[in-house]
């Protein structure tokens, strides 16, 4: 028995004689063109859409959007390998006509069309609404970081600067020592000259200077930290938070019907606690409905936009979680002290009330504070407080709202567990099988473009394993 054996390289072959027999019809290749076609170019504010009447020709902007959706589909972003695939791919060969641009061609198309192609996203999305492929009736929200173009290194915290000052100026303090020591007696055999410690001590007080600049920086902004390469990104806990990176933190929408995902957004907030909201009822305007029920992990937990959902009609499932101190003492935390309603109290785990004593503000919220005087004298005490005086209950004037938001995660305790088949998938997807973790690009408004090709990129193949080319492009008209 022979192995299987391979053509003879010599022989003389007939090849078809229209490279569109290369192309099956339910290659996913016709459904890219097919759908820059569809596009009003212009109108989503690409340039070049219509070509200068002087000078020399530019490429036609749908060409350049469909080798890069074609890129991102199949795991090629970087403009140079997209360059080399756009000479020799036969799929690229046949959806550019032949055309092979050069890198930097291919990059700055991306670098001036971000708007533009963030608009295609949506329109894609907008044609998954029509053709009924999102149920419109629950959603999956979550976050995940992505790794930005900036080292760990290049990011500076205000306590990592002024850890490099106080270094710094004890260094300076050193030479100039040094230099003193030098002016009075000239040692034996020195270490460096007086003319290598003076051009050491200008080195360092130019590098002091640039630090206060980006302490000065730091503080008319507004912020704690400063990365150096990607001025937008900031530093933040991943992996669980045990460890941090440089990153941006990405959100994204999934509907429940076919998990696709409604809308996405990039933000460079290290917590997801102020994004409920905003991502819900974006998702809400995105499928057009009036009522919209959201599920979300307990790092969303922040009272006031659960309140800003109720109000815009969403209804949000999210799993609170234990903020007590005392909990984590092994004491009488707040979910041991039950709330009447009707006599606005708490009644302790030993049966005695603490009634309403005063109201603050703290961090926008309206906060009431009920007490008891019966402390004192409680066998209980030592497992409930260890301050001297009584125990303390605060509540949020509006807590009823998160107390009937626990009422519906206990009664649908499967919706919240839908939300990792949801929401995780497409994070899954994105940074493990696509080896997309991690951003080319820098700054947020060019970050946002490159998520959004890789959005499209997965809602694409999502639909194309669920209607097949030839209904998608059908869809088209």
């Amino acid at each position: 028995m022979e192995h299987i054996q391979g053509t003879d390289r010599d022989q003389l072959t007939l090849f078809p004689e229209a490279l569109d027999d290369y192309i099956a019809q339910d290659n996913s290749v016709r459904f890219i063109d097919a759908f820059v076609d569809s596009l009003d170019l212009q109108s989503l504010g690409f340039a070049h859409a219509l070509p200068p009447e002087t000078g020399r020709p530019p490429y036609y902007p749908g060409d350049l959007l469909r080798l890069y959706v074609y890129g991102y589909l199949n795991r090629i972003r970087s403009s140079r390998l997209l360059e080399k695939e756009a000479g020799r791919n036969l799929e690229l060969v046949w959806l550019l006509a032949k055309l092979s641009p050069d890198f930097k061609t291919i990059a700055d198309f991306r670098k001036d069309n971000r708007k533009a192609i963030r608009q295609v996203c949506r329109a894609f999305v907008l044609l998954c609404r029509d053709l009924d492929l999102f149920g419109g009736e629950l959603v999956a929200i979550d976050g995940s970081k992505f790794k930005a173009s900036n080292n760990r290194a290049r990011n500076i915290t205000q306590r990592q600067l002024k850890r490099q000052l106080k270094d710094l100026d004890l260094k300076i303090d050193t030479y100039l020592l040094e230099l003193d020591e030098r002016d009075v007696s000239e040692p034996d055999t020195p270490k460096l000259t007086a003319q290598e410690l003076q051009e050491k001590i200008e080195a360092l007080k130019a590098r002091r200077g640039k630090l206060l600049d980006l302490s000065q920086e730091m503080e008319d902004a507004g912020q704690t930290q400063i990365s150096l390469t990607d001025p937008d990104s900031r530093s933040m806990p991943a992996g669980g938070g045990q460890v941090t990176d440089v990153s941006y933190n990405v959100q994204v929408t999934v509907d429940e019907k076919h998990k696709l995902i409604v809308d996405h957004e990039v933000t460079n907030e290290p917590t997801d606690r102020n994004l409920l909201h905003p991502m819900a009822l974006r998702a809400q305007e995105v499928l057009g409905v009036d009522h919209l029920e959201v599920v979300a992990d307990m790092g969303y937990s922040n009272g006031l936009q659960v309140k800003a959902c109720l109000e815009s009609g969403i209804t949000p499932f999210l799993p609170q979680a234990n903020t007590s101190a005392n909990s984590a003492l092994g004491l009488f935390g707040k979910q041991d002290f039950r709330y009447d309603p009707a006599q606005d109290c708490y009644l302790c785990p030993a049966g005695e009330m603490l009634t309403f004593r005063f109201q603050t503000r703290e961090a926008g919220r309206d906060i009431r504070t009920y007490t008891t005087s019966a402390c004192a004298l409680c066998r209980l005490k030592p497992r409930c407080t260890r301050a001297r005086g009584n125990r303390r209950i605060t509540r949020w004037v509006d807590e009823a709202i998160l107390e009937a938001m626990a009422q519906r995660v206990r009664a649908h305790p499967e919706k919240v567990k839908l939300r990792k088949c949801l929401v995780e998938h497409p994070f899954g997807t994105i940074k493990r099988h696509w080896n997309q973790g991690f951003f080319l690009t820098r700054g947020l408004t060019k970050v946002k473009a490159e998520m959004s090709l890789t959005v499209l990129a997965y809602n694409i193949q999502r639909v194309v394993k669920i209607l097949g080319v030839p209904r998608m492009i059908e869809a088209l008209g």
